[in-house]
């Protein structure tokens, strides 16, 4: 049975409680889903229906949630801004978007962050290679309390959803002006940081000759993500360095979600310590 809109926000308001009981803890427990939407058109219908792609986000009840290919004013869209229209559906009021590519009938696409927690800081950093597509890394920073009561100690979380190209060697290219780039080439090791999104990284090798070698950690065994109705491609992943550890990582396997995109939803429970 699908959610009505009215079921979402009942989900996100007992998130919020639940997240709450959570910073009573010495420890903070996050959910995060990374998404590449395919502009809210479905990967087998073809149908535009946003309200869809909401309904899978809101089955997993994450606390951010990272999307590609968020569409910004095309006529294949209905001119809708995606990322208002997602965020105001599920309730997320922090918001942060960058479009990356321009459609010639107007309107463009990128990549967007929602979350319960309040931005301190966003960001875009450019990794295209010339002349391929423009390509992207939409970075936000949020503080995190430790526990429930004012004053208390706070982490920064940094946050970094990227959609990378189809070539090979372009994905390593971009991911190594990543590495490069600023603000992350400053950070602390110990600084919590995740790195998710649509890495495009056919063969699964980009984490371990690029990521793991800086730090990272992730899944462990690559998780397939696309096609969604018949995955055998693991294009989508998260990693994470510093004092955040991935406890669990997995794809979303609700019958919608094999319609709703051309991607599978990935989803990951994080603790902050």
């Amino acid at each position: 049975m699908l959610l009505t809109l009215e079921s979402i926000l009942q989900r996100r308001h007992r998130g919020i409680i639940r997240v709450t009981d959570w910073f009573s803890r010495s420890n903070v427990h996050l959910k995060i889903l990374s998404y590449n939407i395919h502009k809210c058109i479905g990967g087998v219908d073809r149908l535009y229906d946003p309200l869809r792609i909401a309904h899978v986000i809101a089955r997993y009840d994450p606390d951010l949630v990272m999307l590609q290919e968020v569409d910004q004013h095309a006529r294949r869209s209905n001119t809708d801004r995606q990322v208002d229209l997602l965020g105001d559906f599920l309730g997320f009021r922090h918001r942060t978007y960058f479009p990356n590519v321009k459609i010639r009938s107007g309107g463009a696409y990128g990549n967007a962050i929602l979350s319960r927690f309040p931005l301190t800081e966003t960001s875009n950093i450019d990794v295209t290679v010339p002349p391929k597509k423009r390509r992207s890394v939409l970075h936000a920073r949020y503080r995190v309390r430790l526990d429930g009561s004012p004053g208390r100690h706070t982490r920064t979380l940094h946050v970094y959803n990227l959609h990378l190209g189809l070539s090979g060697i372009e994905r390593k290219i971009q991911l190594r002006k990543f590495l490069e780039s600023h603000p992350f080439v400053g950070l602390h090791h110990r600084t919590p940081i995740v790195v998710a999104g649509d890495f495009n990284d056919v063969w699964g090798t980009l984490g371990r000759k690029l990521l793991e070698p800086s730090g990272f950690g992730g899944a462990g065994s690559p998780i397939r993500t696309f096609p969604a109705w018949g995955p055998v491609r693991a294009l989508d992943a998260i990693y994470v360095r510093g004092d955040v550890r991935l406890r669990h990582v997995y794809r979303g396997r609700a019958r919608l979600a094999r319609r709703a995109s051309d991607h599978l939803p990935l989803i990951a429970e994080l603790e902050i310590e």
